[in-house]
């Protein structure tokens, strides 16, 4: 035997694409495992020619099902941000993007009983222990794909997902605020000293505002990343956030040790920009400009988890968020990224210190690309 096969499905979900297993398709030995994923995605190098990943952060993910076995739950989902350029796979946080895409696998691999015109589908996260609940569309036994929803930064249109993510904060660190503190100074290297907040909902984010890093906050995806000195400094913010929030014991190993979280965005109040679709996008329409990185790189469009940390901090008076951000009046929260508006309703619960957010709505759309099954040398199983 030359080569070993796995069953897969590559699925989109939001602005992101994973590959999809079945938890009983993979080994129960978890170093086997990771060494399988990360020779199914071609990783590492920096094209991924030799296995199913595309290259970039959004589309070098993998996702690992399981039935849950429990009366408040249907499935258990772990997420993984496979390195594109290191063998490593981490499973620190969870993608809120491929969340959306979580529900459609559950009804169309049999987990989940499809109930039309609705299914709900009860979520566990395994990376965060957060309950998610979405609402799928369902039509001849399987999930929806076709509607009228658009998502910012996916062309075309799909059916609705609505998800709901239930008490996310202190999804990695058991707090809202892992330092306690709302707002807190930094010292960048070629920038001096920088205010921001690290706030844990749904993932750990750090923010701070776009002015204090010398741009405006309707920068393109690619103008960021041509901007060595604001993605080094950038970097540097989140490795001092993921030393804060007690995820390395040395903030310069950071970028090796724990690369996907926590997320990194800078937040600007509204303002006119074009899209990378081409499309204006109006100040009126939103209630912050913000651009996110993942995995040292920026993102094309918003990752859902870095946007639930952003809502929240939007609605929470005393951080970097709250300052910059024009309350919409009708409880939403709309986030202008690169690919457009993204928005959010942020439930929040208590008051004061201890305000919380109880839960966080979004909608994604979701499809099935492929499935099959992913070829794997069978060296890889010997550990070489």
């Amino acid at each position: 035997i030359l080569q070993v096969k796995f069953p897969c499905v590559i699925m989109r979900g939001g602005s992101s694409k994973g590959v999809f297993f079945h938890d009983r398709d993979l080994p129960r030995d978890p170093d086997l495992r990771d060494r399988i994923i990360i020779r199914a995605f071609g990783s590492p190098d920096p094209r991924q020619i030799d296995g199913l990943g595309g290259s970039y952060s959004t589309t070098s993910k993998v996702v690992i099902i399981a039935p849950a076995g429990r009366p408040d739950v249907d499935v258990l989902y772990t997420f993984g941000q496979v390195n594109i350029t290191a063998p490593m796979i981490d499973y620190k946080g969870n993608c809120g993007n491929l969340s959306g895409a979580v529900g459609p696998f559950a009804i169309d691999e049999g987990l989940v009983k499809a109930v039309e015109p609705v299914t709900t589908v009860r979520i566990l996260n395994t990376n965060t222990n957060k309950r998610i609940i979405a609402e799928v569309p369902v039509r001849g036994g399987n999930a929806e794909i076709e509607g009228d929803c658009r998502i910012a930064g996916v062309p075309g249109t799909g059916a609705p997902v609505r998800l709901g993510y239930e008490e996310p904060w202190g999804s990695v660190t058991g707090k809202l605020f892992p330092t306690g503190k709302r707002r807190e100074k930094m010292e960048v290297r070629g920038f001096g000293t920088v205010e921001v907040t690290i706030l844990d909902a749904a993932n750990p984010a750090v923010f701070v505002r776009a002015e204090e890093l010398g741009v405006k906050g309707t920068e393109r995806a690619e103008e960021i990343d041509q901007n060595m000195a604001l993605s080094d400094a950038l970097e540097e913010i989140r490795s001092q956030a993921c030393y804060r929030c007690g995820l390395v014991d040395d903030p310069a190993r950071a970028t090796e040790l724990v690369p996907a979280v926590p997320k990194v965005a800078y937040v600007a109040r509204p303002a006119d920009y074009t899209s990378a679709l081409g499309e204006p996008v109006r100040a009126r329409e939103l209630t912050v400009c913000a651009r996110i990185q993942s995995m040292q790189r920026a993102h094309r469009a918003y990752a859902l988890t870095g946007a639930i940390a952003t809502a929240a901090a939007a609605a929470i008076e005393g951080t970097v968020v709250h300052d910059v951000a024009v309350p919409r009046g009708d409880g939403s929260v709309v986030i202008g990224h690169p690919g457009g508006p993204l928005t959010l309703e942020v439930v929040l619960d208590g008051e004061g210190q201890a305000v919380r957010p109880k839960l966080v709505k979004s909608v994604r759309t979701a499809r099935r690309l492929m499935d099959g099954y992913v070829y794997v040398p069978e060296s890889v199983l010997r550990g070489r």
